[in-house]
């Protein structure tokens, strides 16, 4: 477990109030929140963080660590794809977000196979909790969906997990999800 790497993890923007419109408020605050959180890790010594590359969370985090890198020139953003052809069927405006963002990336980009597979994305995940110590989350606490798979993995791995809740912007830790999880028993 690496304690100087973290790894993002979050909804894709239709599962938000907010949808796709990055102007509305909710979505600034959002970002505001997922950029003082990562600011944080920063300090903490963390230097490496790990994008795979979705749209919303993982792109919104990946474009706050490069803006905080003007400041911290020592911390390193790699993106992690699950396929070489990940975007392909996205928009063009989301196709240009993203490849505007991998060729500012740190180190080679790791793609992890050439072609989608219904278990890429799942192997992306694995992926991206096995590499780091800490996983930022922006997770609505539901209990289906690969954000959701991934924070159960993680916390079954032991990393610290750090979570924004997309509607209340409240932080949870791993403790707090321990303790949800006894309450449901």
């Amino acid at each position: 477990m690496n304690q100087t790497a973290c790894s993002f993890t979050g909804h894709r923007p239709a599962r938000f109030s907010f949808g796709y419109d990055e102007e509305d408020e909710k979505c600034a605050s959002l970002k505001l929140k997922l950029t003082l959180k990562i600011y944080e890790l920063i300090e903490k010594g963390v230097k490496t963080f790990y994008t795979g590359m979705a749209q919303g969370v993982d792109q919104w985090a990946a474009e706050a660590v490069l803006k905080l890198k003007d400041q911290y020139t020592d911390v390193k953003l790699i993106a992690v794809l699950p396929c070489e052809t990940q975007a392909d069927k996205w928009s063009a405006e989301q196709r240009d977000r993203y490849f505007s963002i991998l060729p500012r990336c740190d180190d080679d980009v790791i793609t992890l196979q050439t072609k989608y597979t219904p278990d890429c994305m799942f192997k992306r995940n694995r992926w991206l909790v096995d590499h780091a110590g800490y996983l930022l989350a922006v997770y609505d606490d539901g209990a289906k969906g690969g954000t959701a798979y991934t924070v159960r993995y993680a916390r079954e791995k032991g990393l610290q997990i750090i979570s924004i809740h997309p509607d209340t912007l409240k932080v949870s830790t791993g403790e707090d999800f321990e303790a949800r999880e006894r309450r449901k028993q």
